[in-house]
């Protein structure tokens, strides 16, 4: 068992390097060049497209009018309007290319998904040769492997950098880089500007606008699919409406199921994901906190990494602290409830039924894309923690970890857990202590309008287990900023 975070000198220093060059890209264009397109693919893969959309608009238009105020025309409404017109669509322009490989690259297999932003980038460039320059304003083969890098930068990112995928990535662009002319990137972005025969240029561009239209068909034709659950007659069979306790059975039409009770309740199913929420669920606390999850939910796993890397912390001892404490083995059904993007499934042993159930839909939507990229399988439910919807002792494990401190009923919540366990099944509870809250949440910018001023300091709620239940023991994890409450169900009533 890991009882201690493990530190890596190793990783801290790469850590500090890398973001050093980021940080150096922001005021050195040459620098820049690399990591502008690698920030932005990286974005944008975050967030819902409408809003990484929105987002990218902003980020570019706003600076760039900065960037042009004293240009800006002041003889009259028509040139002014016009002016920002033209800044405006400059920055479109500039993020249609982001925007594609949001819409493309999850329906793309393995490498085939770093495609879209590179090929959309200089095929834009082609259509549009006035483009101000900018992230997506080059032609050639120089330009496509660039941009080609920062897709896969962020492929890797998000594979976590896995040694053999990673060489023989390498050793592609290595290929790629010999066969184009070599390092042709670094002579073009830097002002070196290598030669490069206008025919290559040209053939390139036209090469890249057939690839968008072959991405965007197979992108359309393609869709993620999510397994039936009229498939499943085992795990729909353990479900009940969290209202009225009712058992629920699968009603498909034109192509969409619902889960309805029998006492006609109906629970629509949304991208695979059962809705088992109700608009009071939302409400006091569990409503406060959503909205938190549902604005970092999409780099929340990133931020965790990055933190962690920072720290010189590594990141599998990280989770481990607390997820050896759960007794789990291969054939058991685990539940998390509050489960996040499913990060804590990582450290579950092989052959293990997954099951997990999150207040927040955009939490959920990043779950399902860890389990597609970790080939994992997790029946996954939006719902409220303080009402499962489960029948009785459904589970061997059931656990939380995260969450649970600023849920509206936290007595509840145990009560329901302990529901849907069998007896003499293993349960967790995992979480921050009031330290880690006000040295961390309180001062981080994006957190800290929702944890300061609250109402009551986080407490450790062993009192609220049950004295019933057996072996109930409390852990202080990480220099006593988290903890840990293991306990077990009476195998007999």
């Amino acid at each position: 068992m890991v009882t201690n975070v493990r530190s890596s000198r190793g990783s801290l220093i790469v850590a500090w390097i890398v973001g050093s060059l980021f940080l150096l890209g922001f005021f050195f264009n040459p620098v820049g060049a690399w990591t502008g397109p690698i920030l932005g693919v990286w974005f944008v893969g975050t967030q819902k497209p409408r809003r990484g959309f929105l987002w990218m608009m902003a980020f570019s238009f706003v600076p760039s009018l900065i960037a042009h105020a004293r240009s800006f025309p002041l003889a009259g409404p028509v040139p002014a309007l016009q002016y920002l017109g033209a800044l405006l669509l400059a920055s479109l322009l500039g993020i249609l290319p982001f925007t594609f490989h949001r819409f493309a690259s999850p329906r793309l297999p393995g490498l085939f998904s770093t495609l879209p932003f590179p090929l959309a980038a200089v095929a834009l460039s082609s259509l549009v040769p006035s483009l101000p320059a900018g992230p997506t304003s080059s032609t050639g083969v120089d330009a496509f492997l660039l941009y080609w890098f920062a897709a896969v930068v962020v492929w890797m990112w998000n594979r976590e950098f896995r040694a053999a995928r990673f060489v023989r990535v390498a050793l592609l662009f290595a290929a790629a880089y010999v066969l184009a002319g070599g390092f042709m990137p670094l002579g073009h972005f830097s002002g070196l500007r290598l030669p490069q025969p206008l025919p290559i240029a040209q053939v390139s561009s036209w090469i890249c606008l057939a690839g968008v239209f072959a991405v965007s068909l197979w992108a359309l034709l393609h869709p993620v699919k999510h397994p039936s659950w009229a498939s499943r007659p085992a795990t729909v069979s353990l479900l009940r409406s969290p209202f009225t306790a009712s058992p629920v059975h699968v009603v498909g039409q034109q192509g969409r199921e619902t889960l309805v009770s029998d006492s006609g309740e109906r629970f629509p199913i949304r991208n695979g994901i059962p809705a088992f929420l109700k608009p009071e669920d939302l409400a006091g606390d569990n409503g406060k906190y959503n909205k938190l999850y549902e604005t970092i939910g999409g780099f929340y796993d990133d931020t965790q990494r990055v933190v962690a890397a920072f720290r010189g912390l590594e990141i599998d001892s990280y989770f481990r602290v607390y997820m050896d404490l759960l007794e789990v083995k291969s054939g058991d059904s685990v539940l998390e409830t509050s489960v996040g993007t499913g990060l804590n499934f990582k450290y579950l042993p092989g052959g293990v039924k997954l099951s997990g159930l999150d207040l927040s839909p955009e939490m959920l939507a990043n779950c399902q894309a860890n389990m597609r990229r970790w080939k994992m399988d997790a029946d996954l439910y939006l719902g409220n923690a303080e009402s499962l919807p489960f029948a009785d002792a459904s589970f061997d494990v059931v656990f939380t970890c995260g969450g649970f401190n600023f849920f509206s009923d936290r007595a509840r919540a145990i009560r329901e857990m302990i529901r849907v366990a069998r007896p003499g099944g293993h349960l967790m509870i995992e979480d921050e202590t009031e330290e880690y809250a006000k040295s961390t949440y309180e001062r981080l910018p994006i957190t800290s309008s929702y944890y300061k001023n609250r109402k009551d300091p986080v407490s450790v709620p062993i009192d609220l287990v049950p004295p019933e239940m057996e072996d109930i023991h409390l852990e202080m994890l990480k220099d006593g900023k988290f903890y840990a409450i293991t306990f077990r169900k009476p195998a007999q009533a």
